[in-house]
């Protein structure tokens, strides 16, 4: 029986469309262990591998680690997204802003 952590990387994984290998690939750790995530109850993992796991399924490692988050898939990658762009430099966003703008509203 999985965790609430097991149930949403594998949801996540097979989302993004990534096989075990990939996913262990993408984050630096082993197939097995991504296996284990999702399908058992291990010890606690790091909170390096959550890190890379999460970065890897583009969402953040508190979205994973907190059994209460219940997100859609859609909005927990948005979340992240808007962890990392809250982080940039003005003249990185002023870029983005830009793209943004450039792809136009489809409304």
């Amino acid at each position: 029986m999985g965790t609430p952590l097991g149930e949403k990387i594998r949801e996540l994984r097979k989302e993004r469309k990534y096989t075990l290998d990939k996913l262990a690939e993408l984050s630096d750790s082993s197939k097995s262990y991504i296996w284990e995530l999702e399908n058992k109850n291990p010890p606690r993992p790091s909170a390096d591998k959550i890190a890379k796991i999460a970065a890897a399924l583009r969402v953040t490692a508190d979205y994973l680690m907190d059994p209460t988050e219940n997100l859609k898939v859609e909005d927990a990658t948005d979340s992240a997204f808007f962890r990392k762009y809250r982080k940039m430099d003005v003249a990185t966003k002023d870029k983005i802003r830009r793209m943004v703008d450039l792809l136009g509203d489809d409304e």
